[in-house]
């Protein structure tokens, strides 16, 4: 299947590009490697004035990039004009931060001095997905340069123009050739990268299938690799909290993006005392959602990705009711052009039912009413997955007790601010392992090397 650009506001094609010969991986490869022998020795600080123009040409080109997203995924212009900035801003946090994150951290032997020192691994490559076609990219383009590795990146198929567009951007700020290369290839050229002797690492965004086939590949190689697979985010109401607050996060948790967001809120979990009314406004907040055309401000529904992904909902959904689950809300296709799902809500979505275990990956909240904290931790960690949550209260002690006993990588405590360089990213169980962003980001490529020195005693 070639890279296929496709508005999914109208369905129209826009471009499609094929895949790449042999020659030009080959080509590829060879020149990453090249590049990588020369990149390592540069400073932090010559790698932080290519990170920081790059930077600077994201926040210039912000409306054009933008578009490009939301023509090739149907993301909100103002959303997709937000992910740039975002993307601007997490470069510009690793071109300033790197050489202290980096630096050597003295230890304490018993005898002599030791210090930890870190140095980049080499070619990594990163498989990355289509619902933040900038923001991927620069969650690993930041730390990872910054560390002195190069990279080779597979864009999702269906925004290869937005992935031309970041390679363009970095060229334009002086990267190397080499340091950053975008390879549209299939999923069979993807293997034999992998597996190529040149490639030390292995980093995935995607589902839990390509996370599994990935993972495993790597690891026949003993390669590293980070995963990360999504998740069905517990968003946990509890009796004392306020819904002025809560009901406004709840509906930008659950439909941002169309939805489409690995660490979305799905699931929520309400206390019995605040349940009518929560699910009340959650109704009302719902219903008074416009769908229409993303590039439109007075649009705050966009369409989800590909029709694709609009059958699997509505797939999911019909299994979910016939399991026995009551609609509370829509629950099926919009009849306008494009690929758009109503705002959707469900109840009484018990243990057994397929939906229960699963990710929905669109405009679609699961309610559950539960008694006391203790089953609103106990629900929440019946999942296969473990990426995020949330706990909303006004007693934050409380708050803080319940998010420390929920399993996941990531809990907040009145807030859903994913947008945060200094945050690292990653999950648990079926969500992956590994972390993007903050700290542990830089550290996910890097050989942590141990140098001990002292002047000891002859063995013996």
């Amino acid at each position: 299947m070639s890279y296929q650009s496709i508005d999914p506001h109208t369905g129209l094609l826009l471009q499609s590009h094929e895949h790449l010969g042999a020659p030009a991986l080959e080509q590829a490869l060879a020149a990453a490697n090249g590049c990588f022998r020369d990149w390592k020795h540069t400073s932090f600080a010559e790698r932080a004035a290519v990170l920081e123009r790059a930077a600077g040409l994201l926040r210039e080109r912000v409306d054009s990039l933008a578009r490009l997203a939301t023509q090739e995924m149907g993301k909100r212009f103002a959303e997709a004009q937000a992910e740039v900035l975002f993307s601007a801003d997490i470069l510009s946090w690793y071109a300033q931060r790197a050489a202290a994150l980096l630096a050597p951290q003295p230890l304490a032997p018993l005898r002599g001095e030791a210090h930890l020192e870190f140095s980049p691994l080499g070619v990594l490559f990163c498989i990355e997905p289509w619902n933040f076609p900038y923001y991927q990219l620069a969650r690993v383009a930041g730390p990872q340069l910054m560390a002195g590795n190069v990279l080779l990146v597979k864009h999702a198929a269906n925004v290869p123009q937005c992935a031309e567009a970041f390679e363009q951007l970095l060229r334009d700020a002086g990267a190397p050739a080499g340091a950053y290369t975008n390879l549209r290839i299939s999923y069979e050229q993807a293997e034999a990268v992998i597996d190529d002797a040149r490639v030390r690492g292995v980093a995935l965004t995607g589902s839990g299938g390509a996370g599994r086939a990935v993972a495993a590949r790597a690891g026949r190689r003993l390669k590293p690799s980070s995963m990360e697979l999504g998740g069905s985010d517990p968003f946990i109401v509890l009796d004392d909290a306020d819904l002025d607050l809560v009901v406004p996060w709840a509906v930008w948790g659950r439909l941002y993006n169309a939805g489409q967001t690995c660490c979305a809120a799905k699931r929520f979990i309400v206390q019995h005392a605040v349940a009518d009314e929560f699910i009340a406004r959650l109704t009302r907040a719902f219903q008074a959602v416009q769908p229409g055309d993303p590039m439109d401000e007075r649009t705050t529904l966009g369409p989800l990705s590909s029709e694709a992904a609009l059958q699997q909902l509505l797939a999911q959904v019909a299994a979910t009711v016939k399991g026995g689950a009551t609609v509370l809300l829509g629950g099926q296709r919009i009849a306008r052009p494009g690929w758009y799902m109503q705002p959707t809500i469900l109840s009484g979505i018990a243990p057994g039912n397929p939906g229960y275990h699963e990710e929905f990956f669109g405009p679609v909240a699961a309610v559950y009413r539960v008694g006391t904290d203790d089953e609103a931790v106990a629900l929440a960690n019946d999942s296969p997955y473990g990426l995020g949550g949330s706990v909303w209260t006004r007693t934050l002690a409380r708050g803080r007790r319940i998010a420390s006993h929920v399993d996941a990588g990531m809990v907040f405590v009145n807030n859903l601010d994913w947008a945060d360089a200094t945050l690292p990213f990653g999950g648990i169980k079926e969500s992956g392992y590994g972390h993007e962003l903050g700290r542990l980001g830089i550290e996910a490529f890097v050989n942590t090397k141990m140098v001990h020195v002292g002047v000891l005693p002859a063995p013996g």
